[in-house]
């Protein structure tokens, strides 16, 4: 029985990369290698060109992981509980409030400096977890569900700053459960599932590989016009199939068309008008499930 198992990852400066999967399905388990937290049974990883097993000490140095869940000392307000971590990463005493104020202006959390650190909502919480990963200006950053239990307003800010980090020349690895928070965030995804990468690549062939044959949605000003539209575009070389529901004809694309302007053109030269056009959206939600279908019992 294997908690992981035929992971295989390779991520360069400034990749922003989603990992997908269902609670119990490795991601948390992958992370904690990586940062030399859990020594795996076979394999081996490296990060930033240093080994797991030889190098962990300058691994630790250049990594930030952030869990689902940390504690925060009841105490302590924000600035004294950044400065405590400063101070464990080795920060000097002159530089420690500096380093620690500039990294709660990163994660606009400034505002709350002064605040006992066990009285921040969720998301400020994760923010303060994220500006304590920081801290050491690591090059790796691991986040561990950081959009899990977040309020919209939250998600959104957490998101955000993802960007600006992975701006920043970060390589950022994100796990998440909440599948399509990560599609517009991350440069690259990987969906896991019982311990298996069953896919990794860009968002869009990711879910290319779901489906290759791009689907058009139309729909015509006059219904009447549907028939003669369905069989027009029927003729089409780009066309292989067309089919219509209520109002809207659906028409596939034979695979690996992308460019399907000369279809507007043609309905247009024939008088028809249309109200809609557009190809139907494929969602990485629709992609998970697709690729994980049954991928638990061939384990």
């Amino acid at each position: 029985m294997y908690a992981i198992r035929d992971i295989d990852l390779d991520l360069g400066q400034g990749d922003l990369f989603g990992f997908i999967g269902p609670n119990g399905a490795g991601k948390t388990t992958t992370m904690r290698i990586v940062a030399t937290l859990l020594e795996p049974t076979e394999g081996e990883a490296y990060v930033c060109d240093y080994s797991i097993y030889t190098h962990p000490k300058e691994i630790r140095r250049l990594v930030g992981f952030m869990p689902d869940f940390f504690g925060v000392y009841d105490d302590m307000t924000v600035i004294e509980y950044l400065e405590f971590f400063a101070a464990a990463y080795r920060i000097g005493p002159q530089a420690r409030r500096k380093r620690c104020n500039e990294m709660l202006e990163v994660v606009d959390l400034d505002f709350k400096r002064d605040a006992y650190a066990n009285t921040l909502s969720r998301g400020q919480t994760q923010r303060l977890g994220l500006a304590r990963t920081l801290l050491h200006d690591p090059a790796v950053l691991l986040l561990d569900e950081p959009l899990s239990g977040l309020d919209p307003r939250a998600r959104i800010e957490m998101r955000a700053l993802m960007r600006r980090l992975g701006a920043m020349g970060k390589t950022i690895i994100v796990s998440s459960h909440i599948l399509p928070e990560l599609a517009d965030v991350c440069n690259k995804v990987g969906i896991i599932d019982s311990g298996r990468m069953i896919a990794s690549n860009d968002v869009a062939s990711i879910i290319k590989q779901v489906n290759p044959f791009t689907v058009i949605l139309i729909e015509p000003v006059a219904p009447s016009d549907l028939d003669s539209a369905g069989k027009l575009l029927e003729k089409q070389d780009i066309v292989s199939s067309v089919s219509s529901s209520g109002n809207t004809l659906r028409v596939t694309l034979k695979a690996d068309v992308d460019d399907y302007s000369s279809l507007a053109t043609t309905l247009i030269q024939a008088g028809i008008r249309f109200k809609r056009f557009a190809a139907e959206e494929i969602n990485l939600e629709s992609a998970f499930m697709a690729f994980t279908k049954g991928a638990g019992s061939k384990i």
